[in-house]
């Protein structure tokens, strides 16, 4: 028979309706939480942290052996630390076991169904009162996804994610994805299973935020799920993510070049300006940063080949080709350019689509960085028109642009490093592109335009891409200036 040493039992909730301890669930330690016992010490030790105790008594270290080997109740855990070590050291488990929960090294179970793990740290598992007969549906962002052969429901609301260990529990999450109306656990469980394990089901789902109890925040209903889930996803430091114990390697066999191969032989060369000219008649950072704004209507005259090649000069070129001293990531050759990048790996390429520019035929062209110069892809044809016309709709339908730059990503020449947050940091690096173009293009006169809006899958036809080697990830609009 179990031993409670509290006056509140591990299923009774506190005194504001909260379960904390229940033995609903059935605990064991995160996967990936190693345990070492020795003659006068316990070592618990995770990829983030370790934690060592000094001469644990009998019944704690029978406790802990049994939350890395097995899965235990709370009540039991605590009935066999009161049988060894008194009924007084029980009474302390549940603040210990809090400290190991607020790690995120231990996981819920409900079995034969589920376990919710962590993925954060200062992690809380509580299962706040609800009313059994309330309709109960599942957050609008939680989603399955599978993972090692198993479906992991998760949402950038949670803490946890949660292993579907059984067929049943994905189809308990299809019925609670549509239910509208109040239930009984019984009718819920649908002889599928034994109703109170489904009634631990909900309540472990409610635990991990999974089940939306309350309705949103204002603040929460603005969100849409794909904007929260990258935000999370790029900005949570994940418990579950692989462990950096080597550093990574930039593998040969899938080297990307610090530059993009020629990609055809139809050259144009572009002129290079004097800096130490510009630097004398250029307006002050202070001013450009000042009078910088978008500007979407042109001059007659359109802008220029010179003018285009000293932009692309000024704001996108190698500067220098180097390696760095200790190369231990294997990256090989590296550039420095106008504007940072991550790991100076430099992902972006620009793709100038020219629709009036005096000296250049209208087309699609492909900027060469190191050597400064234009590789002509297409002629003007009516996909490219679509681009430019897509363009001018996205920024109010004034004057069709000049010239439209659509920038890409090679992603393999920077996901093998930033892993998770990779595409969050090529957006980071559009930005600073961006505003690369906006300064020099507001000291060289000319009228430049950021665009929110792309379609990647067109260009990609148009340029011959492969999506998932290289896409669009920003647009520019440049002309000349209305005088």
């Amino acid at each position: 028979m179990a031993v409670y040493p509290f006056e509140r039992k591990p299923n009774e909730p506190d005194a504001n309706g909260i379960l904390i301890m229940s033995d609903s669930f059935t605990l064991s330690f995160r996967p990936d939480i190693n345990l070492i016992t020795e003659s006068e010490r316990v070592i618990l030790r995770s990829p983030q942290h370790s934690l060592t105790l000094e001469n644990p008594r009998s019944g704690l270290r029978t406790a802990l052996e049994k939350l890395k080997y097995s899965s235990q109740t709370f009540s039991q855990l605590q009935a066999v630390i009161a049988e060894l070590d008194g009924i007084e050291d029980s009474l302390n488990f549940e603040f210990e076991l809090h400290k190991l929960i607020s790690l995120g090294w231990i996981s819920h179970s409900v079995l034969p169904l589920a376990t919710a793990i962590a993925i954060a740290e200062n992690y809380e598992f509580v299962v706040p009162a609800f009313d059994e007969e309330q309709p109960l549906m599942l957050s609008r962002f939680a989603f399955l996804r599978q993972e090692k052969q198993q479906f992991v429901l998760e949402s950038p609301l949670s803490q946890a994610k949660v292993i579907l260990l059984d067929w049943r529990a994905t189809a308990l999450i299809g019925k609670l994805a549509e239910v509208d109306s109040p239930f009984s656990f019984l009718t819920f469980a649908d002889g599928l299973i034994d109703a109170e394990i489904a009634r631990s089901f909900v309540q472990l789902l409610v635990a991990t935020k999974m089940i939306q109890l309350a309705p949103e925040s204002k603040a929460l209903a603005e969100w849409q799920f794909h904007n929260l889930l990258f935000h999370r996803q790029t900005r949570l430091q994940r418990l579950d993510e692989p462990p950096k114990s080597k550093i990574p390697q930039f593998e040969d066999s899938e080297r990307s070049h610090f530059v993009k191969s020629p990609m055809s032989d139809l050259v144009i060369s572009l002129d290079k300006p004097k800096l130490e000219a510009l630097a004398k008649t250029d307006i002050s950072l202070t001013q450009a940063i000042e009078s910088r704004q978008s500007i979407r209507e042109y001059g007659d005259q359109p802008i220029t080949l010179h003018q285009l090649g000293e932009f692309l000069y000024r704001c996108a070129r190698v500067k220098e080709v180097y390696t760095f001293e200790e190369d231990l990531m294997n990256v090989g050759e590296v550039t420095k350019r106008p504007y940072p990048c991550g790991g100076a790996l430099y992902e972006l390429e620009i793709y100038p689509v020219i629709n009036r520019c005096q000296g250049l035929d209208s087309g699609v062209y492909h900027y060469q960085p190191l050597a400064h110069r234009l590789h002509q892809l297409t002629e003007l044809n009516p996909d490219v028109e679509a681009l430019l016309y897509n363009a001018w709709k996205a920024t109010g339908q004034q004057d069709i642009p000049q010239v439209l730059l659509i920038v890409t990503a090679r992603f393999g020449r920077l996901f093998w490093k930033y892993h998770g947050i990779g595409y969050g940091l090529i957006l980071k690096h559009i930005g600073v592109l961006y505003q690369t173009f906006y300064l020099v293009a507001t000291a060289m006169k000319l009228a430049p335009t950021a665009i929110g809006a792309g379609n990647s899958e067109q260009f990609g036809k148009i340029a011959h891409l492969n999506e998932h080697e290289e896409s669009s990830v920003g647009e520019f609009m440049l002309g000349s200036l209305k005088q």
